[in-house]
């Protein structure tokens, strides 16, 4: 199984390039965000011709996650309220449109779109740690039931000084802070890892580019998109990818595609841990 999570910074501007990502790659599921649309007017059709099928949680100008794939998806559920539907806090932060999850072959995937703070002196800094904290509840629930979860999305936060391309400078910073960092570890808490790391320790892995200051010419990146997998997938995973040329291309997203490749289901002779890397260059 391949999943993949990519940030298209608007799903209709960037629709030729994630139609030909999706040809070339192959996901058996990809995660959206930053779709920038509301819901009647995804572009359902031109995935739909090609044979995807999407689920979609969106809001006009900006936000918005999506699921697409080539099988069908069994109980999705839109914002923190599908799964925490007794809780106000998940009411209040579902007016943003972040998060949408679903069952694909008995896997709980979650697709998430993490505020981004602005700045810590923004009154969106406070509202991202109250929506890491929500995001907490969240993923016990899936847990709870035993369901098998996977994790992805843009994180808007950089956990450790290899995820930066100069964390001497932008350490303590908006997506750096020890607050934003110490939110989303006890939201992973439960057992859930960064499936990256497992194969690629060093720094110089990003996935993202800022527009504003030629990041992308002179490759000085934030690893802020990123996939985390319970236990029982994480021994089943065999690669997991960025696909910085995605980034290169024409009027790109700032963001580059992720995917892992897990053998799943697993079979009787599979002997988890056995990983092996598979360089994926679309």
């Amino acid at each position: 199984m391949r999943i993949a999570t990519w940030n298209v910074n608007s799903v209709r501007s960037r629709l030729d390039q994630v139609l030909s990502w999706l040809e070339q790659a192959q996901p058996d599921l990809l995660c959206l965000q930053e779709t920038k649309v509301d819901d009647p007017l995804f572009p359902s059709q031109a995935f739909e011709a090609q044979g995807w099928r999407v689920h979609f949680h969106g809001q006009k100008s900006y936000n918005g996650v999506a699921l697409v794939s080539r099988a069908p998806l069994d109980d999705v559920r839109c914002g923190f309220v599908g799964e925490l539907d007794k809780d106000p806090e998940a009411f209040e932060l579902g007016e943003q449109k972040r998060v949408i999850s679903a069952l694909i072959d008995g896997v709980r995937v979650v697709n998430l779109y993490v505020p981004n703070g602005s700045s810590l002196t923004s009154d969106k800094y406070p509202y991202k740690l109250k929506w890491l904290r929500c995001l907490k509840r969240y993923l016990e629930q899936p847990l709870q039931r035993g369901e098998p979860l996977c994790v992805v999305g843009d994180f808007n936060i950089a956990l450790e000084a290899r995820d930066m391309h100069d964390p001497d400078r932008l350490s303590g910073g908006i997506m750096a802070s020890d607050a934003e960092r110490e939110a989303l570890q006890m939201a992973l808490e439960s057992g859930l890892q960064d499936v990256f790391r497992v194969f690629e320790p060093d720094a110089g892995h990003w996935s993202w580019w800022d527009y504003r200051t030629g990041a992308w010419d002179r490759d000085r990146g934030w690893r802020i998109d990123h996939i985390y997998l319970c236990d029982e997938l994480l021994g089943l995973a065999r690669s997991c990818v960025i696909h910085k040329q995605v980034r290169g291309n024409e009027k790109p997203s700032d963001h580059a595609p992720v995917s892992v490749d897990l053998d799943w289901p697993p079979s009787d002779d599979d002997e988890s841990g056995d990983h092996e890397t598979d360089d994926l260059l679309f």
